[in-house]
């Protein structure tokens, strides 16, 4: 140490390092690849434990008859159960597979809380099993927890909080959360970055990204690729507590206009990557006994408020609380009823034209209509390895919707239980879909469970339809198609410069075209452009050349959106 010392102050080369730079100090090279191969056997072993322990699962959960005639398959079997930990040795496979992730530590036991809400890719076992690893994980001891608190924020713990309780809140794979107050009186939550588990987050990730390219091609129906490089994006983000910071900030902007729907404040003076101090919301889950103690407006308002802040989550802004269940949904009470969402490191995201999608799909479900329903879900799928049945899928769609559609007079319907339905039969089509759509049917299984905890004669149909037929009108209203037009302009604009030479070349195909191939001539793809450039343009002659404001802006309303849809 004191060599080291002498180096960095005698040495014009060592400079000093930016303070962000020295709180994680990467070990050295050598030390780091030493450390990551040693991660790389803990890790192969618990693989061949997992495959060893499958073998001797697999043999034991056959018949007796067949397991006499497969007398390799027993001698194998007999020889692996040797190496294998005695209390493993007598599970069946799913929870081996969730006991060896869990001795794998907190980038696992995340892998396994991904791969636990993927019920449209994985059997049901797994799933099922993988879902006890949600379950509280040992907490840190607190003399660490100040220790590392006071490195990150510079201060001695007693100079910024009143007080601080030592016994956690709760403790995840990642992370755990002490409530404390503030020098000036607030009540806040401080979730702070357990010791270390950035390091083995980051190492496990790119042994985890090499582990992938092997078993992949070995199980391709699984597409394990994709299911870990989606784990990576999700798990980094959260590593870094200013995400969660941005999420709750930005949560709190997009409901700004409803104050009955509440997000923690975050205080940006009292939190670093790895600390994050918030405020606390002070409120019961659904389903404490607090929550029978309301009336039945009270109960209607409560599952009103959630199923208008999921909704608009989900197909108004595209942003989503993608692990919601009913620990992170409070009722707050006061003069006036509100829910607030805590825990907001992990969210769903979807492009805008995947969430108009998704609009539509929901729209079309609550108003029965299957046929489109299926139309839109098919447009979000996508092929997997060596392309996929579109039209097989479509038709299992729509039988399943059909199906499920009966239920509803016998108040058995459950609009998240048939997308994920839905999304199952994706893979018996070699169609998938992203996480984040997975992570969507999580946010309404949640929706409908914690509604009819709080309401258990909820009608998920009629609220889901009330609160969407307002996010779908809201699409369409004049001032957001004028938004939408002039964030296109510029499109718009060289459309209809172009528009005669659209037309020249529409009918110069006109002309060559044979009625036998109308379906797939390349005029079809062409018509939406120019019928939204006819309408453009006379909405644009309209305009300059009269009063007629009304119709001028109607036309170009029109035009735009037969553009847009079109596009």
């Amino acid at each position: 140490m004191a060599e080291q010392s002498r180096q960095s102050t005698d040495s014009p080369a060592a400079a000093p390092l930016p303070v962000a730079a020295t709180k994680w100090p990467l070990p050295k090279p050598p030390a780091r690849r030493r450390r990551l191969f040693r991660r790389f056997l803990t890790i192969a072993g618990q693989l061949l434990g997992l495959l060893a322990g499958g073998l001797v699962a697999y043999v034991r959960s056959l018949p007796p008859e067949w397991r006499r005639r497969q007398r390799f398959l027993r001698l194998a079997a007999t020889l692996a159960e040797y190496g294998l930990d005695p209390a493993l040795v007598p599970l069946p496979f799913a929870a081996q597979f969730r006991c060896r992730l869990e001795r794998l530590g907190p980038t696992y036991i995340k892998l396994g809380q991904i791969m636990a809400v993927r019920e449209d890719m994985l059997p049901h076992a797994i799933t099922n099993e993988l879902k006890h690893l949600f379950d509280e994980a040992p907490a840190v001891a607190f003399p660490v927890i100040r220790a590392l608190i006071e490195a990150e924020l510079g201060h001695p713990l007693v100079e910024l909080f009143q007080s601080v309780e030592e016994q956690p809140l709760g403790s995840a794979s990642l992370a755990q959360v002490h409530r404390a107050l503030t020098r000036t009186g607030q009540s806040v939550v401080i979730k702070v970055l357990k010791p270390g588990v950035r390091e083995t987050v980051l190492a496990d990730l790119k042994l985890l990204s090499g582990l992938g390219m092997v078993v992949g091609p070995l199980i391709p129906q699984y597409e394990i690729v994709a299911i870990i490089e989606e784990f990576r994006d999700y798990t980094v983000r959260e590593l870094d507590l200013t995400v969660e910071a941005d999420n709750g900030d930005l949560f709190s902007a997009q409901f700004h206009d409803t104050p009955a729907i509440v997000f923690p404040t975050m205080y940006r003076e009292f939190s670093t990557a790895s600390v994050l101090t918030m405020e606390f919301l002070e409120g019961f889950k659904p389903g404490a006994p607090a929550t029978f103690a309301l009336d039945e407006s009270q109960r209607l308002q409560v599952v009103n408020l959630g199923a208008e802040a999921i909704l608009r989550m989900l197909y108004q802004h595209g942003f989503f609380h993608a692990d919601l269940h009913a620990g992170n949904l409070l009722i707050l009470p006061g003069s006036t009823l509100r829910v607030g969402f805590i825990d907001l490191g992990m969210v769903g995201r979807f492009e805008e034209q995947t969430r108009r999608l998704l609009l539509y799909y929901y729209h079309a479900l609550v108003n029965g209509d299957v046929e489109k329903a299926a139309q839109h879900l098919c447009a979000i799928a996508r092929p997997g390895p060596g392309g996929g049945d579109l039209a097989g899928f479509r038709r299992s769609v729509v039988e399943l919707s059909r199906r499920f559609l009966l239920r509803v007079a016998r108040g058995q319907f459950s609009i998240a239980r048939l997308i994920l339905e839905s999304m199952r039969l994706g893979g018996r089509h070699r169609m998938y879909f992203r996480v984040d759509l997975v992570l969507m049917v999580k946010a309404l299984v949640t929706f409908e469970g914690v509604g009819r905890m709080v309401d258990p004669d909820l009608d998920v149909v009629a609220v889901s339809r009330k609160h969407i037929e307002r996010i779908f009108r809201a699409q369409f209203q004049p001032a957001r198609m004028g938004r939408e037009l002039w964030r296109h302009g510029p499109e718009l604009l060289d459309l209809v410069g172009r528009l005669p030479e659209l037309l020249a070349q529409s009918g110069r195909l006109l002309e060559g075209s044979a009625p036998s191939t109308a379906a797939t001539h390349p005029l079809a793809g062409l018509r939406s452009a120019i019928v939204a450039a006819a309408c453009i343009l006379g909405g644009v002659l309209i305009l300059a050349q009269t009063d007629a404001w009304l119709m001028g802006s109607s036309l170009l309303l029109v035009g735009g959106w037969i553009y847009w849809r079109g596009g």
